[in-house]
């Protein structure tokens, strides 16, 4: 994945900034207050750690800071009227990369379940609930707070590249000493077999035009490298 000159953003405080928005959009794909069993098995790693992007998925484009990282399986879900049932899904593998360049945030994570059910269980539960979209909302104006403005945030057309797969999007205008800055974060969902992924793209909104297809081809790089 090349770059071009969209790096506008003072990027340590927009990106900060934009994380906390990033994490409240992928509650979309993680669990909730009643937590998965976790019994992490050799196999589920490993299948994990295949399918969340490597230094190569990027391309030759040199200055990508970032690797793999711990993935935070701690996550709640900040509304109570949204609690989906989680206690009889169990996680076998988890795994989690983030990469930055010029003020682009690319992160993946991947969760491995125990099951294909499961995987079916927990899209309906979270992903097709009715509250979820109400919920993430209040979620991201409230990790905003002062330091930013909600524009839009909803789903997106995007393509099938997996059994389950759908995108969501965020935009909001970020202040800064030359006057606010459109960001756009997407969040891509995929699930197939007993893997579920999450995307993540946070950019310059001015920047959509090279981004989106950067992001399709690297959605579906993941999605090609599901195992189980």
């Amino acid at each position: 994945m090349g770059t071009t000159r969209h790096d506008l953003l003072p990027r340590g405080r927009t990106l900060a900034l934009c994380g906390a928005v990033v994490a409240a959009l992928a509650l979309a794909g993680t669990a909730a207050a009643d937590k998965e069993k976790i019994h992490l098995t050799k196999s589920g790693q490993a299948a994990a750690r295949a399918a969340v992007l490597a230094r190569p998925d990027l391309g030759p484009v040199s200055g990508w800071t970032g690797g793999t990282t711990k993935p935070d399986l701690s996550v709640s879900v900040p509304c109570t009227s949204y609690d989906p049932k989680q206690s009889d899904l169990v996680l076998i593998g988890a795994a989690k990369s983030v990469w930055k360049h010029a003020g682009l945030e690319l992160d993946s994570e991947a969760q491995v379940l125990q099951s294909p059910a499961m995987v079916r269980l927990d899209w309906q539960r979270t992903v097709l609930a009715p509250q979820m979209l109400p919920c993430l909302r209040s979620a991201l104006v409230k990790s905003l707070g002062t330091s930013g403005k909600l524009v839009s945030f909803g789903r997106t057309a995007f393509p099938s590249l997996a059994a389950y797969a759908r995108r969501y999007r965020a935009l909001v205008d970020v202040p800064t000493a030359t006057g606010p800055v459109r960001v756009m974060v997407d969040i891509v969902l995929l699930g197939r077999g007993r893997t579920e992924i999450t995307l993540s793209t946070t950019a310059p909104f001015a920047a959509e035009s090279v981004i989106e297809p950067a992001e399709l081809q690297l959605a579906r790089t993941l999605a090609g490298r599901i195992r189980m």
